[in-house]
């Protein structure tokens, strides 16, 4: 199957358990993405990969214009609903895939991305379009899941995501994702880390998927149980599984002609 269709698929079926995740994940999205674009965050400003909206609709009320930018149709409904519901006018909404993205060079101020580069068939393609449609001077900010830089736990953290979601490619390890960035252009990088406590009850739900949960649920407690942690902390608490998830958040810019 194609990868970008796998996506689709996989978060069509998810749009509702995810939209509610998503609301939730960060508190203060608005502030930590805005403080991150800088005077960027009051000029044209993309979403890739922007599922229900949450980040688009943060950024929006400050923004001249905000293309909301994302694979599947129901996500982008999801966010056209909440931009709707806020009073927002400035949002443009678009579908496609982020690796190609349909945009002119130099188009716009800022771009952000969350969430999503693990789930890119080529995360180097994403970030280097996101790279071209920047105007020289603009700023990106990248937040993502990263997994271990040993290189066996990262394997095994991927492995548990893709059993959960075959949409999953493989979450970064944090220098690997730097190194990415830096490859596409961009400089001045700078990064902020912070771990999310997560139980593997809440996070199985949102995929809602019995077929999968079951073996992953048998999995990750025998691997639990074994003291096998996946560079994630897998381990028993009160008789539930439960891990962390390291959030990398990623403010670059790209150079300035001279």
């Amino acid at each position: 199957m194609d990868h970008l269709k796998r996506v689709t698929e996989e978060f069509t079926r998810q749009a509702q358990t995810f939209a509610t995740w998503a609301e939730k994940v960060d508190a203060d999205v608005g502030a930590r993405f805005g403080g991150a674009l800088g005077e960027a965050a009051r000029g044209r400003l993309i979403d890739i990969a922007c599922g229900p909206g949450v980040v688009t609709a943060a950024l929006a009320p400050n923004a001249a214009s905000v293309v909301a930018f994302d694979a599947t149709d129901e996500m982008l409904a999801k966010a056209k609903a909440r931009c709707a519901k806020a009073g927002l006018s400035n949002v443009e909404f678009k579908s496609g895939d982020a690796e190609h993205l349909p945009f002119a060079d130099a188009q716009f101020d800022g771009a952000v991305t969350r969430a999503a580069l693990h789930h890119f068939a080529e995360p180097q393609n994403a970030l280097n379009e996101m790279f071209r449609v920047l105007r020289p001077g603009g700023v990106a900010v990248i937040a993502d899941v990263t997994s271990s830089e040993n290189a066996d736990e990262s394997q095994l953290h991927n492995a548990i995501e893709r059993l959960r979601d075959p949409s999953h490619t493989r979450m970064l390890p944090a220098l690997a994702l730097d190194g990415a960035a830096r490859q596409a252009g961009f400089r001045d990088l700078q990064a902020a880390t912070w771990d999310m406590d997560r139980e593997l009850e809440e996070w199985l739900a949102i995929v809602s998927d019995p077929v999968r949960s079951d073996p992953v649920r048998i999995v990750v407690r025998a691997l639990a149980e074994s003291g096998r942690g996946a560079g994630i902390g897998l381990s028993i608490k009160d008789g539930q599984v439960v891990f962390f998830h390291r959030w990398v958040f990623i403010k670059a810019t790209k150079p300035s002609r001279h």
